[in-house]
Order: structure tokens, then sequence, then C-alpha cells
């Protein structure tokens, strides 16, 4: 799976494709301060568009998102919001897309990266705040927190109890105090991103596993209180059907292995 995906890479940076008209914005000096934010993104050309736009607006950021064998128009819609596109040729998993926009930013001497979602629920104003902690060197990763501070955002009760309970796993592990494990907004260095290159890095869903090795490292966590709005009416949920029994068990089984590994 790693080579699959590097491979991509290596054929995007090569490509003359329609991509390349906005990748002079994606290839910055080393040492440059701006993220470069990435977008993982598998049939979202409903939402990806306007997602890619808010960035822009926000800061008028570098963006890549990561099509990920999508089987809808995810990437023609994400080129023409200004975003330059890396496509898997088919669905490898949530973790793969990352990886591929890790080691992009890695390939092109990016120091700090921005991951947010597709589907509009994480707000790009947040990006200066979440940023803050990684340029000051004060933290290696900044996650973006809907409970840190009272937001407003509410949880429906099956999620909210698996929040808790992944919560309180990653402590009794020996993980950090992390409110809000499994958002999927975050600010990562360039020592983090590279090392979430690595093997042990999940091709699907990484979570509290994830959390725990980088904590057991040496890594140091921030959360950073932001506001998210609710997923879109229409969206299918990452976690449906077997996946709401698989997650809870593969997180089990993960977290456990990289308790060891640590």
């Amino acid at each position: 799976m790693g080579h699959l995906v590097l491979a991509n890479l290596s054929e995007l940076n090569r490509s003359p494709s329609p991509d390349a008209a906005n990748s002079d914005r994606l290839h910055p000096d080393p040492m440059v301060s701006s993220p470069l934010v990435i977008i993982p993104a598998y049939n979202e050309a409903r939402f990806v568009g306007e997602t890619v736009r808010r960035v822009l607006a926000a800061g008028n950021y570098p963006v890549l998102v990561i099509d990920d064998g999508s089987a809808d128009e995810t990437r023609e819609v994400a080129l023409a919001a200004g975003a330059l596109v890396a496509s898997h040729p088919f669905n490898l998993g949530y973790g793969s897309a990352l990886q591929t926009g890790y080691k992009y930013a890695l390939d092109h001497d990016y120091e700090v990266l921005v991951q947010l979602d597709a589907d509009g629920q994480h707000d790009p104003v947040w990006i200066g705040d979440l940023i803050a902690p990684v340029l000051s060197g004060r933290a290696d990763l900044s996650i973006g927190s809907r409970f840190k501070k009272p937001s407003g955002y509410e949880m429906g009760a099956a999620r909210s109890a698996g929040r808790r309970f992944f919560r309180l796993l990653l402590q009794w592990f020996g993980g950090p105090a992390i409110e809000d494990p499994t958002s999927g907004l975050q600010a990562l260095s360039r020592r983090t991103f590279a090392f979430y290159t690595e093997d042990f890095f999940p091709f699907d869903f990484p979570d509290i596993d994830v959390l725990l090795l980088a904590h057991k490292r040496g890594f140091r966590i921030e959360e950073v209180p932001v506001e998210m709005g609710a997923s879109p009416e229409g969206r299918t949920p990452m976690h449906t059907g077997l996946t709401t029994l698989y997650y809870p068990y593969k997180m089990l089984l993960s977290t456990f292995r990289n308790w060891r590994l640590g």
C-alpha cells in the first residue's frame, strides 16, 4: 500500500497535467511558515469545492486535495476551486489519503501542515489559532478541539459515549488527556508528519492509537479550542454498517499494539 501511494505521488510531481497550473504556489522555499492544507476526500464532489474556497479565503493557504479513488467528480470540482489534486487509482482509505499528503509536504519542503475534512465541518478560520503552537515551537501536534471550551457543539448519545470511552482508554494506556481525541482538524510540524509516513500509520482510521504512539515517542500534543459545524445533511458518515463494530474492535487492538511498541 505504501509503495502504491508513493508511486502515485512521484507521478503527480512529474506529470504535466491540468494540476500543474496551480503547482507554483505549492512549491515553497524551505522553512516557509505558511502551512500546506491537505484535504482527504472520497466522493465529496458536493462539498469539496466550497471547502477549498473557504480555505483560500481564510488565508490563501496552498491546498492539496487527495482524491481517494472517488467515483464522482471530486477531482474536477477541487481543481476548479483552486486546489492541487493527487488522485489514488482506487479507494485506499482515509489514513492512506493523509499519508499521501504527508509525503507531498515532505517532498516539497513544508515545515507545517494542516489537515481538515472535505465536508465543511472544519472551519478554516481556525487555521491561524491551530498552527500557532506549532510555529512557536511549543507543540509538535495541535488538535482542534470541540470540547476544550464550551462551544455549543452537540454529539449524539452514541458518539458522545464513544468519545468519552476512547478519551479514557487513551489515558489508561498512558497517553495524554485529550478532550477531543477523534478530531480530524490538526496542525502538524514537519517532524510529526515525517513520523506519520512510517509503516505503523494505519490505512483506515488513525485516531487514539496514533496519538498514543506519538505521545510515547516524545511528541508534544496540545489542544486548541475551535468551533465546528455538524456534518452536512445527505453526507454518508464514516462509521456506518459493519464499520460501527469494526472501528472500536480495531482501535482497541491497534492502541494495545502501539502501547507495546512505545
